[in-house]
């Protein structure tokens, strides 16, 4: 397991790979768990450390990564499509384990902080639309991070959820209190299928 020191120089060192050599005008501000922040790439960025930081709406990760700069619209740009994707290769860089990947998160411009309380707005109105309806309600396909704040945000309500779909069309379905959520086949069963199909051609 990597010293925080080690984690934050591995990330300084993926960032400066972005801007000195994939041509990205963005600044880095890393803010570690203990509260330390360290910048990078040429000067810091976000908001002010002194600025009091805001009631966390999910867990918090052990690594943040404020970015900043000119090309702050790409990084944002189709849904936040190419931060999330750096995100995810920097938790790939430091090893983390799918299940491990909320301990790092990379945001520019707030953008995930108010993706969180869009989030926490939809699972709040989709528990009071089952509860009134007494109908299961799918949620629009997310990512699996986007997924397990979903999960967290209505485990209070006591309502089952469960993920449906596979890959990138992977949603959530929350369901009235005393239903079971539907099964899926197994991963087993959805291979079987697929070979069966290959057979059939």
């Amino acid at each position: 397991m990597d010293s925080p020191g080690q984690v934050e120089s591995k990330i300084a060192d993926f960032i400066h790979v972005l801007t000195a050599h994939g041509g990205l005008r963005i600044k880095s501000k890393i803010l570690a768990c203990n509260g330390q922040v360290q910048p990078t790439s040429g000067g810091a960025a976000g908001s002010n450390p002194s600025t009091p930081a805001k009631a966390p709406l999910a867990p918090t990760p052990e690594i943040s990564v404020e970015l900043s700069g000119p090309d702050t619209p790409l990084l944002l740009a189709r849904n936040g499509e190419l931060l999330h994707a750096i995100e995810h290769i920097a938790a790939k860089i430091l090893r983390f384990e799918h299940e491990e990947h909320d301990r790092i998160s990379f945001d520019a411009e707030n953008f995930k902080l108010l993706r969180h309380r869009e989030l926490e707005m939809m699972a709040e109105a989709a528990v009071e639309r089952v509860r009134a309806s007494g109908r299961p309600y799918a949620f629009p396909a997310m990512s699996s991070r986007e997924r397990r704040l979903i999960h967290l945000f209505v485990k209070d309500s006591g309502l089952p959820t469960a993920s449906q779909n596979d890959g990138p069309r992977r949603f959530v379905v929350l369901y009235p209190e005393g239903e079971e959520p539907a099964s899926q086949p197994s991963s087993d069963d959805r291979a079987h299928a697929i070979r069966k199909t290959f057979r059939r051609r």
